[in-house]
């Protein structure tokens, strides 16, 4: 073979110094324009993958405020709880897929759960979700012991609702509960997270503004492991303000207490010269610490059950039976038909065009405060037919029934009802009898009070024709004078008293109580038990405290179902105190 010449070997190696030239000016040139795409055209793209690398954002809940009795005492706090959380900056789609699996073995909780809680965390910020709360001591040493393992899930410390003494108040003070996608969407601009809790009901719900605080958070600089480098940027949360209530927690103690005798029923309990609420019980309840965590399905079926335990009894209306009474001795005297000393024969049996009324005795010719005293229907019958319905109605309405009372929480949506003529003409298409003011005069007829509405009325009588407004946190709230003759209010505070003394309510003429004032009503519900009342208010002659008492279908009646329930509520209120005037023997 022979050697190539000289000549073309040398210019062979000439070349190539050449074309490694041009092979690194090559890469070169691909390098820099891959780096200038990347930096200049792609660079802020990069640079937020970079620090969605690098940084984790942690916020922190507002610790929301407490809840308190008038004397200090907590009724609603803020527990700390362990909650399990993942970084959605580190978790995507591909590592939720292996790490869910594992969440769920380590927790026990279902995937679908898992998988149900990451999709109603989402948000665009890039906070953590929360995928469960309230851990147990053991789950949280189980995620301890295999976080090597659950890269981009953590636990950390919260805060959650805790109500110490569990049902007691339940419908006073409320629930949370998380809020929905619906909500955020409403409320992102007033400061809301998909992670926030809101007042549901009650107190909660009425001061939500005024409880929940302000979130704050954490920006942190991580490594590729996942730890810690640096805070960018720290904002402290701003608790929630603490609420100071009208409620003596001692005496809604006694009023839950004094429930537990019947099915269902309510208890009101209030300041007659200022409105201010001491006590509001209804039966049956709900603990509202079930919510904190999400109540399960059979709580949920409970809740939802034929009791009805989340419905407040104080705010619905029921047929006032005898204690409608009062209405019509005020009807009675305001409309100048009778006076303070006019008596009215009363029979066995009272009729009238026909038809005859019966009644439970035969008192002879008697007045207001003794017709109040033996809870006379024939008396009332026959006022009820001279004053006549507009006048009845005109009465009701003069102390606040058929309307709100005006108290702060927006769980009250009843107004009750005054079935009057112009009821019974739109609902019926008949025109009002005479049948229909016998009955109403006695408080059976087409008319419903909340035991708030009538816990109104005693007041009115107790501090001499004033309409308070019912209130559970000290606020400005309207008084209103509504004009009671000076003769009015003296036949009634004697009736009242009467009853205790020597008619239908003698259980509480007890020595160990100031004088106590008030009136005993037993309600029809035909097929059901009847309704058993009692409203009433003490020391009699410079009243602290009214009460009304409600069974609802108790069976038995007012003055031996409900009138114990206000004796056991003097008894707390007025034990030991120096003020309670005792009752003058009779």
């Amino acid at each position: 073979m022979g050697l190539a010449p000289i000549g073309h070997r040398h210019s062979g190696m000439q070349q190539q110094p050449a074309v490694l030239l041009a092979v690194v000016v090559a890469f070169a040139s691909a390098m820099v324009l891959r780096l200038g795409w990347l930096q200049l055209v792609q660079g802020s793209e990069n640079r937020a993958r970079a620090d969605e690398n690098r940084i984790r954002l942690v916020p922190r809940h507002p610790m929301r405020g407490r809840v308190l009795d008038r004397n200090g005492q907590v009724l609603v706090s803020s527990a700390l709880t362990y909650n399990l959380y993942i970084q959605p900056r580190q978790v995507d789609d591909g590592r939720w897929a292996v790490l869910r699996p594992l969440l769920s073995s380590v927790i026990g909780m279902a995937p679908e759960q898992l998988e149900a809680q990451r999709r109603r965390g989402d948000n665009s910020e890039g906070y953590r979700i929360e995928l469960a709360s309230g851990l147990r001591p053991e789950q949280v040493l189980r995620f301890r012991e295999q976080s090597e393992a659950l890269k981009g899930a953590e636990v950390d410390v919260d805060y959650r609702r805790s109500y110490p003494f569990g049902s007691l108040g339940s419908h006073v003070l409320g629930y949370t509960s998380p809020i929905t996608a619906e909500e955020y969407d409403r409320l992102e601009a007033k400061g809301y997270r998909m992670q926030d809790r809101i007042g549901r009901s009650g107190i909660e719900n009425a001061f939500e503004s005024h409880l929940r605080g302000e979130w704050g958070g954490q920006q942190l600089e991580v490594n590729a492991a996942g730890q810690v480098q640096r805070v960018l940027g720290d904002k402290q949360a701003k608790p929630g303000k603490d609420l100071m209530l009208t409620l003596d927690l001692e005496l809604q103690k006694t009023a839950e207490k004094a429930l537990a005798g019947v099915r269902k029923g309510a208890i009101v309990a209030m300041d007659p010269q200022t409105g201010a609420i001491r006590a509001m019980a209804s039966r049956p309840n709900f603990d509202p610490n079930i919510f904190a965590t999400g109540p399960t399905a059979s709580q949920w079926a409970a809740l939802g059950g034929p009791e009805a335990p989340m419905l407040n009894r104080a705010f619905q209306g029921f047929p006032p039976a005898s204690t409608f009474k009062l209405v019509t001795t005020i009807a009675g005297i305001e409309s100048g038909k009778y006076g303070e000393t006019s008596t009215v024969p009363t029979m066995n049996s009272f009729c009238y065009r026909g038809q005859c009324y019966g009644d439970h005795g035969s008192f002879g010719a008697i007045g207001f405060p003794m017709a109040l005293a033996v809870s006379s229907n024939s008396f009332y019958y026959q006022v009820g037919l001279k004053v006549g319905p507009k006048e009845l109605f005109k009465a009701a309405r003069r102390i606040g029934y058929g309307q709100l009372t005006g108290i702060e929480l927006s769980d009250e949506d009843g107004e009750g009802l005054l079935g009057d003529e112009a009821w019974k003409q739109k609902v019926y298409g008949k025109p009002w009898t005479h049948v229909d003011t016998i009955s109403s005069a006695i408080g059976q007829g087409p008319v419903l009070v909340t035991p708030l509405q009538m816990a109104r009325l005693y007041a009115v009588v107790a501090n001499g024709g004033f309409l308070v407004t019912p209130h559970v946190v000290e606020r400005p709230v309207e008084r209103r004078w509504i004009g009671l003759k000076a003769e009015t209010l003296r036949s009634l505070r004697k009736g009242l008293r009467m009853v205790v003394t020597e008619g239908t309510a003698t259980i509480l003429n007890d020595p160990s109580l100031p004088a106590v004032a008030g009136k005993t009503g037993t309600g029809e519900d035909p097929p059901r038990p009847d309704h058993a009342w009692f409203g009433g208010y003490a020391p009699a002659g410079k009243p602290t405290l009214v009460i009304v008492a409600f069974g609802e279908n108790s069976g038995g009646y007012g003055g031996t179902v409900a009138a114990p329930m206000v004796k056991a509520l003097m008894t707390t209120w007025f034990r030991g105190s120096q003020a309670a005037e005792k009752a003058p023997a009779r």
